[in-house]
């Protein structure tokens, strides 16, 4: 399953990689790839992730999550 999210307030590498790393950490979570210029976070998992898990982990890694990309 593919999920795209939008996240806001990224700024460079360093905040691509918080944000990788903390929905990589989430279970079933199989690939995040993250586009800095959209604010664009594509995440490939098992089966659907809730919108909260993922929330939870770009708060942890200091940003915001706008919502699921249509």
């Amino acid at each position: 399953m593919e999920t795209v999210y939008v996240v806001k307030g990224m700024t460079c590498g360093h905040c691509v990689g918080s944000v990788t790393q903390e929905i990589s950490a989430l279970p079933g979570v199989e690939g995040v790839d993250v586009v800095l210029e959209t604010g664009k976070v594509t995440v490939k998992s098992e089966a659907a992730l809730t919108e909260d898990a993922v929330r939870e982990a770009v708060d942890e890694a200091g940003y915001e999550l706008v919502g699921v990309s249509e």
